[in-house]
């Protein structure tokens, strides 16, 4: 997450926006945005919920526009998806009102860290126009080893190279991305403030991150 306050629109980067079908970033660009459930074999309430946010098309397409100013030479715009539970679970809880227009931005599965971050460095200006950027993953997300690992110690500089766990823990990192891209957002002399740090089934870390922009 960048950014303090209630926005008065609200940018996504979800890790469940990563579509297989292509390569490029894709921004949603919709009036209205529906809820999509695009999770299996969770408690029948959950498939209740409903988060009614407006869209932000203009917001959108000015996504797309500093993206492309910043040589991601194709950027795709889907007019019909709207927000999936990597976005509207925390917007229910940030701002249960539902009264902020959101758009949303895909990960890139196929790219790297450093793309995600120069996605985020593209987007900074945002943070002026009265836009919260939010990156919305996991820090860990493997739900195929649901076992207490929480006692081992957390290393995330280069981590595919120096996390002993880093492919434990992600083995896709599509949940990961998004932190890259709150951190290019938030620019180099950003500092970084945990404000939420728990864990559910042993293994999901619930950590979430707040960056701030201090004075050089």
């Amino acid at each position: 997450m960048e950014g303090e306050g209630h926005g008065a629109e609200a940018h996504f980067h979800s890790c469940d926006f990563c579509p297989l079908e292509t390569h490029e970033p894709t921004v949603n660009v919709v009036p209205q945005n529906d809820t999509i459930y695009d999770f299996y074999g969770f408690p029948k309430s959950m498939y209740k919920l409903k988060y009614p946010a407006p869209g932000a098309p203009e917001l959108a397409k000015r996504v797309k526009e500093l993206l492309m100013a910043s040589n991601f030479k194709s950027v795709k715009e889907d007019k019909k998806r709207g927000l999936d539970h990597g976005a509207w679970v925390p917007l229910m809880l940030m701002y249960p009102e539902a009264d902020i227009p959101v758009c949303q931005l895909s990960v890139q599965t196929n790219r790297d860290g450093s793309y995600h971050y120069n996605m985020g460095r593209a987007l900074a200006p945002l943070r002026e126009e009265g836009v919260l950027i939010i990156g919305s993953g996991s820090a860990t997300h493997n739900l195929r080893a649901l076992n207490p690992i929480v006692n081992r110690y957390e290393d995330i500089n280069h981590y595919e190279e120096k996390a002993p766990h880093a492919r434990e823990a992600h083995p896709w990192p599509e949940h990961f991305y998004p932190l890259h891209v709150a951190m290019g957002a938030a620019g180099e002399n950003a500092k970084a403030k945990l404000i939420h740090h728990s864990w559910s089934l042993g293994t999901l870390s619930y950590a979430s991150y707040q960056f701030t922009t201090t004075a050089t």
